[in-house]
């Protein structure tokens, strides 16, 4: 699920929703009118489950939109954590003995490009960059292996190997948070479905009472599918509307320069 609403611009997922919502709730009015006028108090019931309905989807969207909200904010983050991580190991690799410190503060530094790149440019760079990340990860871990067998009983070395591990850990929790750790897609399944019946029951009332009210409709309609729409952009991966600051990482980047 999740990896179908990735594959859509959210304009479209917009346009879609919105145009699912209205044929629910013109087929609910289709209903209500060919079931004739009733009592009041059977029009007063059917407004009471309409209440309830859109209660319940009020509720789904809060408890959605604070499951994206959250995954935003460990996003962010996670994105400071990283610069302090990939900096400390950068400053550390100042006291490590040549040729590696060389080596391991370049590695460092596209390292950090990479991240940033990978950010800017998710859907055309994302799976690459990652791949990328993940060898410089192994060629830094080759020049700890070397410095090793030379220095085995310093202490910088054992600092540096800390602050690195640091590195890769961050690496993966960033990665499970932004690509693995997502909203269920029963969570959206369940969305959709509920505002497809609440709007189909609103439809129904109009109905059963000979009132359509198309603009109140569409515009409940329309305020439905944009809080869907902000959820999503929080919980997507290369967000359009929200966007993870990357500051951290750009300073980090300028004072490596």
């Amino acid at each position: 699920m999740n990896q179908l609403l990735d594959s859509m611009p959210l304009w479209g997922i917009f346009a879609v929703m919105a145009l699912l919502f209205l044929l629910a709730a013109e087929a609910g009015f289709r209903l209500g009118r060919h079931r004739g006028q009733l009592a009041e108090a059977k029009i007063s019931h059917a407004g009471g489950i309409i209440a309830a309905t859109l209660a319940l989807m009020a509720f789904m969207l809060a408890f959605t939109f604070s499951m994206g909200g959250s995954r935003f904010d460990a996003r962010k983050h996670l994105v400071v954590d990283e610069a302090n991580a990939v900096g400390t190991a950068y400053l550390r690799a100042t006291m490590l003995p040549e040729p590696q410190q060389t080596e391991i503060r370049s590695l460092l530094r596209e390292y950090v490009e990479v991240r940033l790149k990978i950010v800017r440019e998710m859907k055309t760079y994302g799976a690459e960059g990652i791949a990328r990340s993940e060898e410089l990860h192994r060629l830094l871990w080759d020049q700890v292996i070397e410095l090793g067998r030379d220095n085995d009983r310093s202490v910088v070395v054992g600092l540096f190997v800390q602050s690195l591990n640091d590195v890769i850990d961050i690496h993966t929790k960033r990665l499970a948070a932004g690509l693995l750790d997502r909203i269920p897609g029963v969570i959206w399944i369940t969305l959709f479905f509920i505002g497809i019946l609440g709007t189909a029951v609103i439809g129904y009332r109009a109905g059963l009472s000979g009132t359509r009210g198309l603009p109140a409709t569409l515009a409940l309609i329309l305020a439905f599918s944009a809080v869907m729409i902000l959820i999503m952009d929080l919980d997507r991966p290369g967000q359009s509307l929200f966007q993870v600051s990357q500051q951290s990482m750009t300073r980090l980047l300028e004072n490596m320069d």
